[in-house]
């Protein structure tokens, strides 16, 4: 299943979807696409099996992709999106080769983004020139947590998935690396666009066997293949559930490859204007647009 979040002129509460056959298909069955993925595996195969009863007989109304407005497919996550940094050794390559020291991994590096940055598919990226002047942009493969655990052993880890989603981890670069740290610099508010759907894990495939992109005006600026993830999905839950649990409806992202601005050479910021697509194999494209407000100064906070 491709679950999404929609709403439409007509009624603007939100509702849950699915894609099939290149129309959005209202799903009848269950309240948010959080409820459903919190409700657990039996409600989860009861729901598909609905669905594809009601699709079957073609009794569910549809509406085309562009006559509705998509959102993030968890508009509000109930807590903390969970990032992990430096995944892909090309990434660090690139920033090391910017003066950075350099770095070997033998465990993920975690950090988080607020829930307050998460943003739609296709809205508009707010850039606060009063807050940063260094907008980054990051492709990254979303896990969505099915199942609750703790100290998830990675044989055992995809038992603990409900499906994937694309996510944009944009970052105000100057925020990051002046905080000595990376939470704020990652948080602003629209700063993670998500979806467009979320793929269940059944049909998704292999994880690591994924195309990943990202444009920047048509011109593309990072492709390359989750394969190449220092720590792959297994291994990262395994890490992350670790003495500490993790819960249904959690997101986490996992990681960005080369490319971004700021390992350019001279860095290759986002302008006003500018419209970043983001894409992974069999899930679909972020489409955001930059759009500056505020004065352009960039005072630390």
């Amino acid at each position: 299943m491709k679950y999404l979040t929609f709403s439409t002129t007509n009624d603007p509460r939100a509702r849950v979807g699915v894609l099939h056959d290149g129309r959005v298909v209202e799903v009848k069955h269950t309240g948010s696409l959080l409820d459903l993925i919190r409700a657990g595996r039996d409600v989860w195969t009861r729901t598909a099996e609905a669905i594809r009863a009601d699709l079957a007989t073609g009794a569910p109304g549809s509406h085309a992709p562009d006559a509705v407005r998509w959102h993030a497919p968890i508009p509000r996550p109930r807590k903390n999106v969970f990032c992990l940094g430096l995944n892909y050794l090309s990434h660090i390559q690139e920033t090391t080769a910017k003066g950075r020291q350099p770095v070997t991994l033998d465990v993920p590096v975690f950090f988080t983004k607020a829930p307050t940055a998460v943003n739609g598919p296709f809205d508009p990226i707010p850039w606060d020139r009063a807050a940063t002047s260094q907008v980054d942009y990051e492709a990254e493969l979303g896990i969505i947590i099915g199942v609750d655990g703790k100290n998830i052993t990675r044989a055992h880890s995809h038992d603990h998935i409900f499906g994937y989603t694309v996510i944009n981890d944009v970052s105000a670069r100057d925020v990051q690396f002046g905080h000595k740290q990376w939470f704020k610099g990652k948080s602003l508010d629209g700063f993670c666009p998500m979806g467009p759907v979320i793929v269940t894990a059944d049909e998704f495939g292999d994880p690591q066997k994924k195309r990943i992109s990202l444009k920047v005006n048509g011109v593309v600026k990072q492709d390359a293949t989750t394969a190449d993830m220092l720590f792959p999905v297994d291994a990262i839950l395994e890490h992350l559930s670790r003495g500490m649990t993790i819960e249904a409806g959690d997101v986490i992202a996992t990681g960005t490859p080369e490319g971004v601005g700021l390992g350019r050479t001279p860095p290759e910021y986002l302008n006003d204007g500018d419209l970043v697509e983001t894409e992974i194999e069999g899930i679909g494209v972020l489409k955001n647009r930059i759009v500056a407000t505020g004065a352009a100064t960039a005072p630390r906070s």
